[in-house]
C-alpha cells in the first residue's frame, strides 16, 4: 500500500484532474447522467425517496450514504424542514442532515425545490468529491480522513465543531497525540485541550490546513507502520537514528515550526 503521505500529496497537487477522472468513471458517469436528467421531475418528498437512484445519489453527495436505507427516518428529516429550530433535522446534532434539508427543502419550497440551482451542479460536485474520498478510503482510510479534513476544515468555527465530527476529531487526535482516555473527559476539557494545541482560525488558511493534514498523514503512517512511507524512511534504522519529530522538522511539518 502506498503511504498516506505520498497518496494525499499527489491527490492534493492534482485535485482538479483527479476529480475529472473520477467523474468519467463508468458507474459515476452513468449515475450522474441519470441524476441530472431526472432531478427536475422530482416534486415531492415521496417522489424523492421513491426514486432510489436519485435519492441514493443525493444521500452520497452529502456523506449520508450509510443512511440511504433508512427511508422512513429520512422522510421525517425532510418533512420537518429546518425553519423550526426544534425540527427533527435540527435536533440531530449533525450538520450533514441540516445541509441536506437546506438543499432539498421540500418543506419550505414544495414542488419548486428541484428548480433551484442548488440541487443541480453543486450536488454533482459533492457527489464526485464523495466518490473520490470513498474510493481512496477503500485503499487507505488515512487518505479518506485527510481528504475529508481538507474539504471540511474551513467550516469549523470552534473546538466544539471538531469534537462533534468523529472524522475530523480523529485527525486532530492523531496530530496532537491525544490519548484515547481523553475521550472520557468532559467536552469542555477536551475543547480546552484542542484550543491550547490548535488555533481554530488557522483552519481558514488552506496552506496551514495542508500542513496540518500532511503532519496527520505522517503520524498515521507511523502509527500504522506503512513501510513505503518516505517519511518513515528518514528514521528507520539505517545505521543511525532520526526521531519522527526531527523528521517532521526536516519536512517543515511541525505545527508552529
Amino acid at each position: 500500500m502506498d503511504s498516506t503521505f505520498s497518496t494525499y500529496t499527489l491527490i492534493s497537487k492534482n485535485l482538479t484532474r483527479t476529480l475529472e477522472q473520477t467523474q468519467k468513471e463508468p458507474v459515476t458517469a452513468r449515475e450522474t447522467k441519470y441524476y441530472q436528467e431526472t432531478i427536475s421531475s422530482i416534486k415531492t418528498v415521496e417522489d424523492f425517496i421513491g426514486n432510489t437512484r436519485v435519492f441514493n445519489y443525493a444521500m452520497k453527495a452529502f456523506g449520508l450514504e450509510d443512511m440511504a436505507f433508512a427511508k422512513a427516518y429520512m422522510r421525517k428529516v425532510l418533512e420537518g424542514g429546518i425553519e423550526d429550530k426544534k425540527s427533527f433535522a435540527n435536533r440531530l446534532n449533525d450538520d450533514r442532515f441540516v445541509k441536506f434539508v437546506e438543499t432539498f427543502n421540500f418543506a419550505k419550497n414544495g414542488t419548486k425545490t428541484t428548480e433551484a440551482a442548488a440541487v443541480k451542479q453543486p450536488v454533482v460536485d459533492k457527489y464526485i468529491r464523495q466518490t473520490l474520498e470513498v474510493t481512496e478510503g477503500n485503499e487507505n482510510e488515512g487518505v479518506r480522513l485527510a481528504l475529508y479534513f481538507q474539504r471540511t476544515a474551513s467550516t469549523v468555527k470552534s473546538a466544539y465543531g471538531l469534537l462533534a465530527d468523529s472524522a475530523m476529531l480523529k485527525v486532530v487526535q492523531t496530530v496532537f497525540g491525544m490519548p484515547s482516555e481523553m475521550s472520557n473527559a468532559s467536552v469542555d476539557i477536551q475543547a480546552a485541550y484542542i484550543e491550547k494545541k490548535l488555533n481554530i482560525a488557522d483552519l481558514q488558511d488552506p496552506a496551514k490546513v495542508d500542513k496540518l493534514i500532511k503532519r496527520f498523514t505522517v503520524m498515521y503512517d507511523a502509527e500504522n507502520f506503512v513501510a513505503t512511507s518516505p517519511v518513515l524512511a528518514l528514521f528507520q534504522d539505517n545505521g543511525y537514528s532520526t526521531s519522527l519529530d526531527l523528521s517532521m522538522s526536516i519536512l517543515n511539518l511541525k505545527i508552529g515550526g
